[in-house]
């Protein structure tokens, strides 16, 4: 593991170099492991395999008085967000990173501690976007001294849902000021950035290219400073790649509001790497406005072939049930709890 001052620095981004139309020199590692730490479901039956460990149904302790010895073991917890704690190792390093928080406050945290998960270890955040279904468990982490948050700065747009029929909704929106106060050390990029000394990418603005992935439906609106306005591209949304030496690239989406296909297509395309080993995360294919989306995200997925499939949070039941069918070989199902290895 690094040192703390050290991992501290190779987790601040810096400038990838070369346009998105030049191939930006992602270092491939030996290992990464992938754990998700919050996600909409927790399933303590599911068993694992070659590479996926699943956290048992009594993960955790807790006070019970109805029970005989006072205790029991509730497993982890489900909620509507998402998170995943990244280690990335090259030679005798190992650096880890938390991408996105969950939703709640505490949700993170408790799932951490109950799968013996020290965030301490945590050497830098980094933020999908800015919807708070990914931001909440930012206060689990307050306090803790400075550190690095790599963001979009489009992340502290204020936006809603406007459901016809219905009350406009506004979201929770990130506040900096408070962030700062609680010991984060933001840094904005619009731009690709490299962390862990080259080892991790993280893509910036994805290039939308398909001509289905279209992204938001009308109610979801954003503040312009004028007036409320329809905001289909989440323009904050962003993933996080690792190329691993020999198998290819592992992409990691939050929500994917860019669009699956256009995300994994963008991360080949900026890396050079012609070859998608691994996607995990949130797909955003849930809902009547995504269902015709589905089928041409499956067929686009397939013709890529990746090793592993692994769609959590905001995917939805069609869309898992496509990708499933599609791809036998490559879909496992996400739970809070799991960790994914993918070694070189």
């Amino acid at each position: 593991m690094c040192d703390s001052d050290a991992g501290a620095r190779a987790a601040l981004p810096r400038p990838a170099p070369g346009p998105a139309v030049d191939p930006i020199a992602l270092e491939p590692v030996d290992e990464v492991v992938i754990t998700t730490l919050v996600d909409n479901v927790f399933d303590g039956l599911l068993a694992g395999s070659e590479g996926v460990r699943r956290a048992p149904m009594g993960s955790g302790a807790v006070a019970a008085p109805q029970f005989e010895g006072g205790r029991t073991s509730p497993g982890l917890r489900a909620e509507h967000g998402f998170s995943a704690l990244v280690a990335v190792r090259r030679g005798g390093t190992t650096t880890r990173l938390l991408f996105d928080t969950g939703i709640s406050p505490d949700g993170m945290v408790v799932n951490a501690d109950r799968l013996g998960v020290d965030l301490r270890d945590v050497q830098g955040a980094v933020l999908s976007h800015g919807h708070f279904d990914h931001t909440g468990g930012l206060a689990g982490l307050a306090g803790r001294g400075p550190l690095p948050l790599t963001v979009h700065p489009l992340i502290w747009t204020r936006r809603r849902l406007a459901v016809p029929g219905a009350e406009p909704a506004e979201l929770p929106t990130l506040s900096r000021r408070a962030l700062e106060a609680d010991g984060f050390a933001v840094i904005e990029r619009r731009e690709p950035s490299l962390l862990v000394d080259g080892c991790v990418l993280i893509t910036g603005e994805i290039d939308r290219t398909t001509d289905y992935e279209r992204g938001m439906p009308p109610p979801h609106q954003a503040w312009d400073g004028g007036s409320w306005r329809h905001d289909p591209v989440v323009l904050d949304d962003q993933a996080l790649v690792v190329h691993v030496r020999g198998r290819g690239l592992v992409v990691l989406t939050g929500c994917g509001h860019a669009g699956a296909v256009n995300t994994v297509r963008h991360a080949l395309r900026l890396t050079g790497v012609t070859r998608i080993c691994a996607l995990l995360g949130g797909l955003h294919l849930s809902g009547p406005a995504f269902e015709p989306v589905i089928r041409p995200t499956v067929q686009a997925l397939t013709d890529l072939g990746p090793d592993l499939l692994v769609p959590g949070h905001c995917t939805g039941w069609r869309a898992q049930h496509a990708l499933a069918a599609a791809l036998p070989e490559a879909w496992v199902a996400s739970s809070s709890g799991s960790s994914y290895t993918i070694s070189a």
